[in-house]
C-alpha cells in the first residue's frame, strides 16, 4: 500500500462561513464516522490534525504576512494520511469526507514521495 496525504481546504477566515454549535456537533459525528471507517479497514496511518486559523506566510527573507496561506477564501483546515492501494482507492475514501457537504471546501490528496 501507498501513503497518501489528504488535505482538507475550506473558508477558515470569513465569521459567517463557520459552522454553528449544532451544525460543527453534527460535522463531528459524521467526521468521527468517516474517520472510523478508515481506521477499521486499517487504513488510517498515525498522524493528522486540524490546523489553527492563524499563522504566518513566509514570502521570502524579508517579507512575511499575517494569517494562513489563503486562495479564493479557501486554506487548509487540517489532514489526515491514509493507505492506499492506488489512486483510485484513495479517491474512493476522500469522495466520501464530510467536509465536502460544506460550501467552497476541497480535499487534496498528494501521494507522499519516498527520499532517494
Amino acid at each position: 500500500m501507498k501513503e497518501y496525504v489528504l488535505l482538507f481546504r475550506m473558508d477558515i477566515t470569513t465569521e459567517s462561513a463557520q459552522p454553528g454549535t449544532e451544525q460543527m456537533q453534527d460535522y463531528m459525528r459524521s467526521w468521527m464516522q468517516w474517520i472510523d471507517g478508515i481506521a477499521s479497514k486499517g487504513q488510517l496511518c498515525e498522524g493528522g490534525h486540524h490546523f489553527s486559523r492563524t499563522g504566518k506566510v513566509v514570502i521570502s527573507s524579508i517579507e512575511t504576512i499575517d494569517g494562513p496561506y489563503v486562495a479564493c477564501k479557501e486554506s487548509v483546515a487540517g489532514y489526515i494520511i491514509v493507505l492506499a492501494n492506488d489512486m483510485d482507492d484513495v479517491l474512493s475514501i476522500a469522495q466520501r469526507c464530510p467536509i465536502l457537504s460544506g460550501e467552497g471546501t476541497s480535499v487534496e490528496i498528494r501521494e507522499t514521495a519516498t527520499p532517494g
